[in-house]
């Protein structure tokens, strides 16, 4: 404990929280989204509500498969970073950007040309598919500026600069307010769109966003101000063979896991409109109470990965253990706070019948337990074991805790023992458990500690 302590204090927390603020920051602006969406959707009905979720959920899908592949850049450019080597950092974002691209190019296929496929693996009703199919659609092709943000975004993060892109999406959330106020209830001369209205918000604002990234890093004359000579130059089969054995499994792993989600969800959504409901309102109040953990994790994975990458393999150690207890002790303070603020968070929701406010008062606080039991192995899985590469473990150890144990049980206990949904919700936190003994195990062996970039 001397050590962990001795290796926490002084600069390296000053750098933790400059960089894990800004990220948290940018989470709780992106979870804004979609809670603007569903509060102003809100006052349409439940069936708006059920399918934005619906469909929210497919996004979060993608997204988390597009922060899969921009993994093997991320744990790359914090290397390159650590180890002094600026061509190498933007060697790897531009290498990220080309990557994300492509895979949002195959996303946005599915959501263009099958999205009634998509939405009704959640429910059975032909309102809440059709619904959630016309928003897919749109916001098929805000996918491409999705990836070209998250691309920099790990640039900017493994350089410490992470206020850049926060600044940005700021901007955003701005501008997709005002475009929802205007396009879902028809202000401004505008028709009223309803859900449709909701995701061209998005897709505007989206891109609007990416342009103005891409005009201040070419007006900086930035260091990742990437050109298309640069994502040429950038395909080339060594660095794309060391690229993709790294974010290929990470890739898989975001996805299988992103899908679990997306089947926690198929599985209440099965009780009907009204747990689609509660579930949906608690989407964005999830993201929003991680917010913090998300971003002192990711913070960690940056500081982590520098010190691997400069052979400072003690110092990463020590490191490790103290950022798991100092997010854990946060999440402890998440936790206590949402328990305050849970019936002023919930009426904001004002679209909500009796049966679904009662059902989304208990989500609520099962899911403040939840944040606790989650600040663990997520410090360790996204901020520690990655940061060393250590990627193939934390796909093993994700496939057996959620696909083996944690969805097989739950839905055992929904379909065949029928409990109350509130139990049924409280079961995603089995995986949680099993993966924090797994990820104490493994930081404990010092085993994924390794050097990504000693010879690049």
């Amino acid at each position: 404990m001397k050590n962990i302590l001795l290796h926490f204090r002084g600069d390296f927390l000053r750098r933790l929280l400059l960089i894990a603020f800004p990220i948290a920051l940018q989470t709780m602006l992106f979870s804004s989204r979609s809670l603007v969406d569903i509060m102003m959707l809100g006052q349409l009905g439940e069936q708006d509500v059920a399918a934005i979720g619906i469909a929210g959920r497919a996004v979060f899908v993608v997204t988390i498969m597009i922060f899969g592949v921009t993994t093997g850049g991320a744990l790359l450019t914090a290397q390159y970073w650590g180890a002094g080597n600026r061509e190498g950092v933007r060697q790897s974002t531009a290498l990220t950007v080309l990557m994300t691209l492509l895979a949002a190019l195959g996303a946005g296929a599915v959501f263009l040309l099958v999205p009634e496929a998509v939405i009704g693996m959640a429910t059975n009703s032909d309102a809440v598919i059709a619904l959630g199919a016309e928003y897919l659609r749109i916001t098929a092709f805000s996918l491409f500026a999705l990836a070209w943000g998250s691309s920099i975004a790990v640039g900017l993060r493994a350089m410490h600069q992470p206020g850049i892109t926060t600044f940005f999406s700021a901007i955003g959330i701005g501008l997709n307010v005002c475009f929802n106020w205007v396009l879902i209830f028809g202000h401004l001369g505008f028709p009223a769109m309803g859900i449709a209205g909701a995701a061209w918000a998005t897709l505007l604002s989206g891109v609007i966003e990416a342009v103005l990234l891409y005009g201040y890093l070419r007006h900086r004359q930035h260091l990742l101000a990437i050109n298309p000579r640069l994502l040429i130059d950038a395909i080339e089969w060594g660095k794309v063979r060391r690229f993709l054995s790294l974010s290929m499994p990470t890739t898989f792993n975001h996805l299988a896991w992103s899908f679990g989600i997306f089947a926690y969800h198929a599985i209440i959504g099965q009780s009907g409109v009204q747990g689609l409901a509660a579930l949906s309102v608690m989407t964005p109040i999830e993201s929003f109470a991680l917010a913090l953990l998300i971003g002192v994790s990711n913070a960690s994975a940056v500081l982590i990965g520098n010190q691997l990458g400069a052979n400072n393999h003690e110092a990463a150690y020590y490191q490790a253990w103290a950022v798991s207890w100092f997010n854990f002790c946060c999440a402890v303070v998440v936790a206590l706070v949402m328990v305050l603020l849970k019936d002023t968070v919930l009426d904001l929701f004002t679209a909500l019948s009796g049966e679904s406010r009662k059902l989304a008062d208990h989500f609520f606080l099962i899911f403040a337990v939840a944040v606790v039991v989650k600040s663990i192995p997520m410090t360790m899985i996204v901020g520690v074991l990655r940061a060393g590469g250590d990627i193939r473990y934390c796909l093993y150890q994700d496939m057996v805790a959620q696909w083996l144990i944690g969805i097989p049980l739950t839905a055992f206990c929904a379909f065949i023992l029928q409990l109350p949904l509130e139990w049924i919700y409280a079961m995603l936190m089995l995986e949680e458990l099993v993966k924090s003994v797994g990820s104490c195990i493994r930081l404990k062996s010092r085993v994924w500690m390794n050097n990504l970039v000693a010879d690049g």
